[in-house]
């Protein structure tokens, strides 16, 4: 076997026992009906799964930072990274303060309309 070839069976590997840690802990948070694990402790733990994944998915896959000259490769998948967390983060910043802008008569007409349903 060549050493590309045990890399990515490496990543894959890794790749499923994370998706399937992941999926798991939701499992046993559904199934218990929220008590055996609490929201508060997963969403941090299935956040902490996540980067891990995409740390796999960028080393194993990718191949980020192996080349002899890494760096343009880096440079631009941090700029790309940081141009797609500033689109989430505003995105939720805008759907948290969207009625913040609404007169109260709006508000009113919203919450009549929405109850109507």
């Amino acid at each position: 076997m060549t050493k590309t070839l045990k890399t990515y069976i490496a990543g894959f590997i890794l790749s499923l026992i994370l998706t399937f840690l992941a999926y798991i802990l939701v499992l046993i948070h559904v199934n218990s009906y929220h008590e055996q694990i609490p929201h508060e402790i997963l969403l941090p733990i299935i956040l902490i799964i996540a980067l891990i994944q995409l740390f796999v998915q960028l080393v194993f896959f990718l191949h980020l930072g192996q080349e002899p000259a890494p760096r343009w490769n880096v440079v631009f998948f941090i700029s790309t990274f940081g141009a797609v967390v500033v689109v989430i983060v505003a995105s939720i910043w805008i759907m948290n303060h969207l009625n913040y802008n609404m007169t109260p008569k709006q508000i009113m007409q919203y919450i009549q309309d929405q109850s109507s349903l």
